[in-house]
């Protein structure tokens, strides 16, 4: 029972952590914003985070639910999804999003998180896209993955084409899910009065509402365009890639012998 909840107990730390990273701007006094948006403490958030993958593959290991195959495939992946945000699409990437989507259907939540984190590390390094802004972008995309590892269950026994489109409007969603996420990383540091700013005092409507005017005058054609191409991307690649995906997954299973 050991062996089982200390894997589950550091994912569901990341989480813990990942939502408090987002929300404790809006519990913070007004004089208590920084100049920059997360300017101080996103090292700290990154190294946390970073140690915590750390720790889940340790356990994973000693678990015997991953191997050194299994972690090459993670690493080999995430390379590769690192190397697609090269290539210049509409909206948010997406180059890197139907990979990490694809993989998580394929190999499942725990993994899905763990390529989605490593997979925007990697990326930044390539893309020069190092800030404030990475720890935030590491748990979006982790997020993206679980979640897709999740309706990898559910959608493992449909029609090949009805699986596809299926992960592929979880695709679609995901663009709007993200986009909507990483805009909170920076939209309470920012000052000044108007309906789409936030201050404190606004109780959750008022908090709900101005986001929304944000959200719609910023940010909702940008990520409209990201989650068309996330899903286009999956409903073109989705029925040669996954079943090959699914494969490696399933020779790189660990397996236990009772003698």
């Amino acid at each position: 029972m050991t062996e089982r909840v200390r894997p589950a107990t550091v994912y569901a730390l990341v989480t813990v952590l990942g939502l408090a990273a987002f929300l404790y701007p809006f519990w913070l006094p007004t004089g208590s914003f920084a100049a920059q948006a997360h300017g101080g403490d996103a090292p700290m958030w990154a190294a946390v985070i970073g140690a915590l993958v750390v720790v889940a593959l340790a356990l994973e290991v000693r678990r015997g639910t991953m191997n050194g195959a299994m972690i090459a495939v993670l690493a080999v992946l995430s390379a590769i999804a690192g190397l697609l945000r090269l290539v210049e699409l509409p909206g948010n990437n997406a180059g890197i999003f139907f990979m990490v989507i694809l993989a998580g259907v394929a190999f499942g939540p725990r993994f899905g998180l763990l390529l989605g984190i490593t997979a925007m590390v990697t990326s930044a390094f390539i893309t020069g896209g190092l800030g404030p802004w990475l720890p935030f972008q590491m748990l979006g995309l982790g997020w993206l993955g679980a979640g897709a590892g999740f309706v990898g269950r559910v959608t493992e026994r449909l029609d090949p084409r009805i699986e596809v489109v299926t992960i592929a409007a979880y695709g679609w969603i995901g663009g709007f899910l993200y986009g909507a996420l990483l805009n909170l990383w920076s939209w309470p540091f920012l000052r000044g009065e108007g309906a789409t700013l936030w201050r404190p005092g606004l109780g959750f409507a008022g908090t709900i509402e101005h986001y929304w005017s944000y959200y719609f005058a910023t940010s909702l054609a940008w990520d409209a365009a990201g989650a068309l191409f996330n899903a286009l991307l999956i409903l073109a690649t989705g029925l040669a890639l996954l079943p090959t995906l699914r494969r490696f997954a399933h020779r790189l299973e660990p397996a236990v012998a009772f003698s």
